[in-house]
C-alpha cells in the first residue's frame, strides 16, 4: 500500500480542494487553469506557454501511458518533448495511475514530477475545479501539504515570462539556402521540427533580437507564456518587418504579436483556451478544423489596421483565432498547427508559410 501524503489546492477567492501528492513535495503557487484534453500530459508539462501556471487535467485518468525518454536528435531538439524541462509549477488530477504501459516509457509521471521539483496533486475532482473556473475565471491558487510550509499567492503575469522562456542567444539548424528566422517567445520543439525542411537554414534568436541584422527570406513568430502587452520591443521589430514585404508567420503568442504591431489591442480571456478540440472556422468559408490551443489572452479584431483582416474565428465564444495581411504575404493563427499533443488538421499553414519564402 503507497503512503500518500495529505494536501490541498487554495484558491485566492478562499476554494479548497483536498487530495493527496504524487510528485515533489514542495508548495507552489501560480495560476490555476483547467486542460480539457484527454492525452498529452507530457507535452503540456514541458510547453514554455504554461510557465507560471498549475494545471488541472478534467481527463480522470493521468499518468497511465508514463514518461518518454529525454533524449534528443542530433540537432539538439527533443525527440518526444516540447523543451528540455518542466515549465508549469504543478499538475492536478483526479487519478494518478502509479501503474504505467507504453512502448517508449521510461519512468512514470511521479518520478519524472520529482526530478524536476513539480508539485503533482490527485484525488481532486478536476471536473469540479473546471466548472469553478469556468463561473470565476483563471484564480490565482497554492498548493501545500498538510502540516508543511505555506507560501503567498503568486502572479504569473508580475514578471515577463517571455523573457524567461526565451533563449539567451542565437541557435542556428540546417542549412539549406532558405533562412527562416524564428523568434523565440518560449518556442515548442515541435514547430521546430515543422520549420526544419531540407531547404532551410533556421534562425532561432532571443525575443528581444534585432533580427533585421539577419539576411532572412522569412519571419516566424513562436509561441509563449505571459501577458503579450510586455513585449513591446518584440513588437517594435515585428512592426519594422511588416513595413517589408518578406512572408511573416506567428502561432499564439506570434499572433498577438504580430497583431499588436498591427495596431491591435490585446485582452485577458476568462479562462483561456486549453484543450485539443477548439473548433476553428476559416474566415470566409465553411472550412472548420479542429485544434490544439493553451493562450490566455487574444486579438481584439475590431483594433486591426484598415490592412488586416481576420482569418479564423473560434466557434465556441466567437474570439480571434489568426489574422492576414489583406496584400502582402503575413498570417497568423492563435492555435497551434504543429499540435504535440492534439490534432495535426492544421499543419498545412507551415507549408502555407515555407511556400511563400
Amino acid at each position: 500500500m503507497r503512503e500518500q501524503r495529505k494536501a490541498s489546492l487554495i484558491l485566492d477567492d478562499g476554494s479548497r480542494f483536498d487530495g493527496y501528492s504524487f510528485g515533489c513535495e514542495r508548495p507552489v503557487a501560480g495560476e490555476v487553469v483547467f486542460n480539457t484534453a484527454m492525452t498529452g500530459y507530457v507535452e503540456s508539462l514541458t510547453d514554455p506557454s504554461y510557465r507560471g501556471q498549475i494545471m488541472a487535467m478534467t481527463y480522470p485518468l493521468v499518468g497511465n501511458y508514463g514518461v518518454p525518454t529525454t533524449a534528443k536528435r542530433s540537432d539538439g531538439i527533443s525527440q518526444y518533448m516540447e523543451s528540455d524541462k518542466i515549465h508549469m509549477e504543478g499538475i492536478i488530477v483526479s487519478d494518478y495511475s502509479h501503474n504505467y504501459s507504453h512502448w517508449n516509457a521510461v519512468e512514470g509521471l511521479s518520478d519524472w514530477l520529482k526530478r524536476e521539483q513539480v508539485f503533482g496533486l490527485t484525488g481532486i475532482d478536476t471536473r469540479a475545479l473546471a466548472k469553478h473556473l469556468r463561473e470565476h475565471g483563471a484564480l490565482k491558487g497554492k498548493i501545500i501539504l498538510e502540516g508543511g510550509e505555506d507560501i503567498d499567492f503568486a502572479d504569473p503575469y508580475a514578471v515577463n515570462q517571455v523573457a524567461e522562456a526565451s533563449c539567451r542567444e542565437v541557435i542556428t539548424y540546417g542549412n539549406g539556402n532558405k533562412k527562416v528566422v524564428l523568434v523565440d517567445c518560449g518556442v515548442k520543439d515541435n514547430i521546430i521540427r515543422s520549420l526544419l525542411r531540407d531547404n532551410v537554414t533556421l534562425y532561432r534568436v532571443p525575443w528581444d533580437y534585432d533580427f533585421h541584422q539577419i539576411a532572412y527570406d522569412g519571419l516566424f513568430i513562436s509561441n509563449g507564456p505571459g501577458d503579450p502587452n510586455m513585449c513591446d520591443v518584440t513588437v517594435e521589430h515585428i512592426r519594422k518587418a511588416i513595413a517589408g514585404d518578406k512572408p511573416i508567420c506567428g502561432i499564439c503568442m506570434g499572433n498577438q504579436l504580430l497583431a499588436k504591431a498591427a495596431g491591435a489591442n490585446i485582452f485577458k480571456l476568462k479562462y483561456g483556451h486549453h484543450s485539443h478540440n477548439q473548433p476553428v472556422r476559416e474566415v470566409g468559408t465553411n472550412k472548420c478544423y479542429i485544434t490544439s490551443q493553451n493562450h490566455g489572452f487574444a486579438v481584439d479584431p475590431s483594433s486591426l489596421g484598415s490592412d488586416w483582416e481576420e482569418l479564423y474565428i473560434n466557434l465556441n465564444d466567437g474570439t480571434n483565432e489568426g489574422i492576414r495581411h489583406k496584400c502582402k504575404p503575413f498570417f497568423s493563427a492563435q492555435f497551434h498547427p504543429e499540435a504535440c499533443g492534439g490534432p495535426v488538421d492544421t499543419m498545412f499553414i507551415f507549408d502555407e508559410f515555407l511556400k511563400n519564402l
